[in-house]
């Protein structure tokens, strides 16, 4: 009897694990009020109002004040970036803001799309919406969300937005045409700052899901890379009905039985499925997977435990601030530029770019909001949340750049994102996929977009 009650029990749970592990869970769709005090008693304004970012005078005066007042240390011999940002190249992109850096201009440039401001529980948000200049008769445009991260801005997508809005003018196959939204999570240059804690990634996804219904957006597409990839999951997470399609340059998805086989993956790399694409990205191990963490990971520990301390400084000072970024945009580029005397910077990227980048964070003072959003998501522990367990059941496109942080082979993905539909070694490009390679990023888009619309 006891035999029998014991492989009742065995097969018991082997027919639960086979039914409930591919069970398709949503996340709560709760609300919430993110403002100063109390949500007040009457309804929230939900007018949409145009946005234009502007600038004075006494701005850039203070901004150059600032710069001239600098104190730099001298770099140690042949350190290059190995040490964190050169002093003496900085020196270099400090002359050029304070002596060539037109930030009226970029002001122009940031206008040249139409942004906007709307109130979502108790919030300032900051939106770009932008639309085809010309359809084809009898078209309509498909909405796309595009979602940034840290320390990153909805600017990192100005130059991939025209090869969605206006594909054949810009060598693509006008087969697919979006009109792209791109807000600014709160905190993050305009859109407001919470005034209470607990503010993480699930949160900012409902959020941007009441900006698309708002928007009158039923249905529609997201994308995104570094925080805008775990946004647009948890969308999908909390509102499968209404992700069309999720495409991500990024994916966390250590919870599982995947990593815990790079030990092995080296010797049996067909028994978990690595391709030989998946071996050079992955190995040598500790190189490009245990050094490149540590290096590559301190200022996480920071904003996901003390982000108001370093804040300070960050907010104070320019010079800091510029550091503190850009560094990132030449590791996370390349993690090979750290042995290049200027960081590889202007091997990708404009310094007029780059600068705007900084500009928008310290024109807003949301340097310290926007470390605080790593407190909010990992600063009960790394991956605890239950949406980190979760599986995602929207179609998935998945873009594999070969220099991001962390390569995430095309199994590990799918166990993640089993309706996973498109997966892409791309040719080159890094961390910052939208802003480095807006082609590249704006092709496997509109491939993912087209094997799910031909299904």
């Amino acid at each position: 009897m006891w035999l029998e009650i014991l492989l009742a029990s065995v097969l018991g749970f082997v027919i639960y694990w086979f039914v409930s592990r591919d069970k398709e869970e949503t996340l709560p769709l709760e609300d919430g009020w993110w403002g100063p005090g109390a949500r007040p008693t009457g309804g929230e304004d939900e007018s949409i109002r145009p946005f234009k970012v502007e600038t004075t005078d006494e701005e850039i005066n203070d901004l150059h004040q600032r710069i001239e007042k600098v104190r730099l240390t001298s770099p140690l011999e042949d350190s290059r970036f190995h040490y964190g940002f050169n002093s003496t190249y900085l020196k270099k992109i400090l002359s050029y803001w304070r002596n060539e850096f037109n930030w009226k201009k970029q002001v122009e440039v940031l206008n040249r799309y139409p942004h906007f401001k709307t109130k979502i529980e108790g919030l300032d948000i900051h939106f770009i919406h932008v639309k085809p200049p010309q359809l084809p008769s009898g078209r309509t445009p498909k909405p796309l969300l595009m979602v940034h991260g840290w320390p990153g801005s909805f600017f990192e997508f100005y130059n991939i937005i025209p090869f969605l809005t206006d594909p054949k003018n810009h060598g693509l196959s006008d087969e697919h045409i979006f009109e792209v939204i791109c807000p600014s999570i709160p905190g993050y240059g305009y859109s407001e700052a919470s005034s209470k804690k607990g503010l993480n990634s699930v949160v900012t996804a409902r959020i941007f899901y009441k900006l698309m219904l708002r928007l009158g957006f039923q249905e529609f597409y997201v994308q995104g890379g570094d925080w805008g990839s775990l946004i647009c999951t948890n969308m999908a997470q909390l509102v499968p009905s209404h992700v069309k399609g999720l495409h991500v340059n990024m994916a966390l998805i250590l919870r599982n039985f995947y990593p815990l086989t790079l030990f092995l993956g080296r010797h049996f790399r067909g028994l978990f499925g690595y391709t030989e694409r998946d071996m050079e990205l992955l190995y040598p191990l500790k190189e490009k997977m245990f050094y490149n963490i540590m290096r590559e990971s301190g200022y996480m520990h920071i904003q996901s435990t003390k982000p108001d301390t370093v804040g300070c400084a960050l907010n104070d000072s320019p010079v800091g601030l510029a550091a503190y970024i850009l560094e990132k945009f030449s590791t996370w580029t390349n993690s090979e530029f750290r042995d290049l005397e200027d960081g590889g910077l202007e091997k990708k990227f404009s310094l007029d770019d780059l600068l705007t980048s900084i500009m928008i964070y310290w024109t807003t003072g949301t340097i310290t909001s926007s470390q605080r959003f790593y407190k909010e998501n990992m600063g009960r522990g790394f991956m605890v949340e239950k949406h980190y367990r979760m599986k995602v059941h929207v179609p998935t496109g998945f873009a594999a750049f070969p220099c991001e942080l962390l390569h995430a082979p095309e199994k590990w993905v799918k166990f993640k994102y089993p309706k996973l539909i498109s997966y892409s070694y791309m040719a080159r490009g890094g961390h910052f996929a939208a802003f480095e390679e807006p082609e590249l990023l704006a092709r496997d888009i509109c491939k993912f977009v087209g094997l799910l619309e031909r299904q």
